[in-house]
């Protein structure tokens, strides 16, 4: 793959809110809690989505209670549900399809997950073994996203997951083979809510799906761990070193605390509030 496409790939998959029609605001439900201030309905709109579909309050949505939706990420699938899904109609102008849409959208945002996902072990150099399935995969998964809303809404994805994760953790495996083994942990428990791991050698570790949250991982080495699903909320990363580290995503890093110390795998942004 080419940097241009490489690129192009990485644009795909990360949200572009200026071409989507505030489908996370409008489709997603959420209720009152430590995230957001106020309760919201699937398919009602957020009260701070403008007329234009931007949010009135994005540059302030830490102070404002909306903590939750600094850590969400579609994956690009706003913008490809709005402007090819949809052709560019929007769910005000067009409202018999605003029900579909809404159906639609967070199926879409798993496909991109999946694809996020299946573009960043293809880039890795240790899955050279493993390439033509994943072009394959990463194949069928794009064909999925161009299907009508229809066929999408009837997809089973749970069962393309489950193909796509053998691929994800044969990644894991190959990436993870190559860290140091001196104390690498092959058994980390799931739970380690609150967990004191400050100054931790988690290089290489299997953190796929782990409790995270409020967990003190200040200076810990996490070097090549696997990070898929691992739930941040809250855990310290100040000073730790996420480099080389797969399938961590800008939402996980945006629900952490950090410092300028943290070193983040380069195609990540340190989050504002880190400063």
């Amino acid at each position: 793959m080419s940097l241009q496409q490489k690129s192009e790939t990485n644009h795909q998959l990360h949200a572009d809110c200026t071409n989507c029609f505030g489908l996370c605001c409008v489709a997603l439900p959420y209720a009152k809690s430590a995230d957001f201030a106020k309760d919201k309905a699937g398919g009602t709109p957020c009260s701070n989505l403008d007329s234009d579909y931007r949010c009135t309050i994005h540059n302030n949505l830490r102070n404002k209670g909306y903590r939750g939706c600094t850590v969400y990420e579609c994956f690009g699938a706003g913008q490809k549900v709005s402007q090819i899904t949809y052709g560019g109609n929007d769910w005000r102008n067009h409202p018999e399809t605003a029900a579909e849409m809404y159906e639609v959208f967070p199926i879409m945002q798993q496909l991109h997950e999946m694809l996020s996902y299946l573009y960043e072990a293809r880039s890795l150099k240790e899955t050279k073994a493993i390439y033509k399935d994943l072009e394959i995969a990463i194949e069928e998964t794009e064909k999925l996203t161009n299907f009508s809303p229809r066929s999408i809404i009837e997809l089973d994805v749970p069962a393309h997951r489950v193909m796509i994760n053998e691929l994800l953790l044969r990644t894991s495996e190959l990436v993870r083979a190559k860290a140091s083994q001196g104390k690498r942990s092959k058994s980390l428990k799931r739970d380690l809510l609150g967990a004191n791991l400050k100054g931790a050698n988690l290089r290489g570790a299997n953190l796929r799906g782990a409790l995270l949250i409020a967990a003190d991982l200040r200076n810990a080495d996490m070097r090549m761990a696997d990070l898929i699903g691992a739930d941040f909320r809250d855990a310290d990363l100040s000073g730790a070193d996420l480099t080389g580290s797969i399938f961590l995503t800008q939402a996980q890093v945006n629900a952490a605390k950090g410092d300028k110390q943290t070193k983040l795998p380069s195609s990540l942004t340190m989050p504002t509030h880190w400063m």
